[in-house]
């Protein structure tokens, strides 16, 4: 029989040192079940160190090596500033098994915090519905979670990951727009935002009923994902989703 995957939600804090941050996070994630779908907090290693912009970017490589290596038998997800062309993205970056399977640029950028000033954003065509070891995933960058056309094309996935740095100024509409999300689309919502002061400290998963856990002060919260009781919610409530 095939072994049940464990959804993960990672809280921590991002410091100035990036190998600390890196540390952090393999520890994080070798301590977790093998067979865990794992959601690590939006530039979780560097934060938006822009006035290091070179070293963040140099960091990059290393720390996308050292992900692959802890990835197998688990599917991760991250996102990471990157160059390519002479241009910076925010990449979210699904590791399994040794690789990068799926990644893509954020497609909405948080002007507010001049993010747009720094990096360029992804398409939207580039979001959509990826299959890795048997579980239907999206993957919402923080901000893009205000989008109507990105909920559309979330629809149908089994679990939607959420990787984010969010205000803790908005800490409500993130807790009420991950907790719908995962009602509208009768699926798993696994979001996971910073420990930092700036951020919600809201890391957390959210059931297809609609239950919410959030992490608390647990740098990692884990609750074991079930096929079936998505089918049971979309039987039991029918909206169409197949």
């Amino acid at each position: 029989m095939k072994q049940s995957y464990t959804l993960c939600s990672l809280l921590f804090e991002t410091t100035t040192d990036y190998n600390v941050n890196l540390q952090t996070l393999l520890k994080l994630i070798e301590q977790t079940d093998e067979k865990s779908l794992i959601v690590a907090p939006e530039v979780c290693l560097t934060s938006y160190d822009y006035e290091n912009m070179q070293e963040m970017l140099a960091f990059a490589p290393v720390a996308i090596e050292a992900i692959k290596k802890v990835s197998y038998n688990k599917i991760i997800t991250l996102t990471i500033l990157e160059s390519r062309d002479g241009k910076v993205y925010n990449f979210a970056k699904v590791f399994h098994n040794g690789e990068v399977v799926y990644e893509r640029a954020k497609a909405k950028l948080f002007r507010f915090g001049d993010e747009h000033k720094y990096m360029q954003e992804g398409s939207v065509d580039d979001f959509k519905i990826i299959e890795v070891d048997g579980i239907k995933l999206a993957v919402f960058i923080c901000f893009e979670l205000r989008f109507k056309e990105l909920w559309q094309k979330s629809e149908g996935a089994d679990v939607i990951v959420v990787p984010s740095w969010w205000g803790a100024l908005r800490s409500e509409h993130f807790k009420s727009i991950v907790q719908t999300l995962a009602i509208i689309n009768q699926c798993y919502v696994v979001a996971s935002d910073s420990k930092n002061d700036e951020c919600t400290k809201m890391s957390g998963i959210i059931t297809p009923m609609g239950k919410a856990d959030y992490n608390g002060n647990k740098p990692c919260l884990s609750v074991t994902y079930s096929q079936k009781e998505i089918s049971l919610m979309r039987r039991y409530m029918d909206v169409g989703i197949g």
